[in-house]
C-alpha cells in the first residue's frame, strides 16, 4: 500500500488543489491531505477546523483521501501520517525551484521523499492568495472554488 501526504494550507481549498487531490487518489491507495499551520505566513482567512470541513466536503467521494492537521514541519507530519512520499504540486517554473529545496532538505532532515505532480492547466494559475484577494474586494471566485467554498468565502467576508 503506497501513501503520501499533500501538506498546505488550503486557506481556502481551490479547484487546484482538488484536481491535485483526485489525481493523487487515482495513483495513491492513500492520500493524507495535511491542513497545516505555517508560522511563516501571514494570518489566514479560515481557521484550522474551517479549512478542514471545507476539505472534508470536498473530498468526500474520494475514499482514498484522508485529512489530518499538523503544526511545525512537513517532514514530522509525514512521519507522525506513515506516508511513504511527499507530494507536491507545480503550476510553473517559480514553483519548482522553491519545491525542489524544499523537498530536498525534507529528504535530507526526514529520510521523505517528494514526488512532484504538475498542475491540470486549466488550474495551474489558481493560488488561494488569489483567491482571497479577489474574494476580499468583491470579485468573482466561483470559478475556481468549489461551491461549499464560495458560500463560506461570501459568509465570511
Amino acid at each position: 500500500m503506497t501513501s503520501v501526504l499533500y501538506p498546505g494550507s488550503f486557506d481556502p481549498v481551490h479547484n487546484g488543489h482538488l484536481a491535485l487531490i483526485e489525481q493523487a487518489a487515482v495513483i495513491f491507495d492513500r492520500v493524507v491531505v495535511g491542513v497545516g499551520w505555517n508560522p511563516l505566513k501571514p494570518s489566514g482567512l479560515f481557521d484550522a477546523d474551517e479549512r478542514r470541513a471545507m476539505l472534508t466536503a470536498t473530498t468526500s467521494h474520494l475514499p482514498e483521501v484522508e485529512l489530518a492537521q499538523f503544526s511545525g514541519l512537513v517532514i514530522d507530519a509525514a512521519r507522525d501520517n506513515g506516508v511513504d512520499a511527499i507530494i507536491k504540486g507545480l503550476r510553473g517554473v517559480a514553483d519548482f525551484d522553491s519545491e525542489v529545496e524544499q523537498a530536498r532538505m525534507n529528504e535530507a532532515t526526514g529520510g521523505v521523499p517528494t514526488l512532484f505532480l504538475p498542475a491540470e492547466p486549466a488550474q495551474g494559475f489558481v493560488a488561494a492568495k488569489y483567491v482571497r484577494e479577489i474574494a476580499r474586494m468583491g470579485g468573482d471566485v466561483s470559478g475556481v472554488v468549489p461551491a461549499v467554498v464560495l458560500a463560506r468565502l461570501q459568509e465570511k467576508l
